[in-house]
């Protein structure tokens, strides 16, 4: 699978997980107290790595938390597609 550019596609502040914290990584959207963006983690989905392998990538995040992202930002994308 090819990487999306999830930046233009995708609204991430419409996900409970995320917040704009100004100052921090330039005020881009990150998971809630982390400095982790989410479109990192639906990109490395993308590319074909398993939840397990994201989460040892992003071992801050639970897998409840990694899978929510993905089915959020696949979710997102569809819409948008559509």
């Amino acid at each position: 699978m090819a990487s999306v550019d999830t930046d233009l596609e995708i609204d991430w502040m419409a996900c409970e997980l995320i917040e704009k914290v100004p100052g921090k990584v330039s005020g881009r959207p990150i998971v809630r107290g982390t400095r982790i963006m989410p479109d990192g983690i639906l990109n490395s989905y993308e590319l074909g790595d398993s939840i397990d392998e994201i989460h040892e990538g992003f071992p801050a995040l639970s897998i409840v938390q990694i899978k929510r992202l993905i089915d959020f930002g696949l979710d997102q994308l569809k819409q948008r597609r559509l």
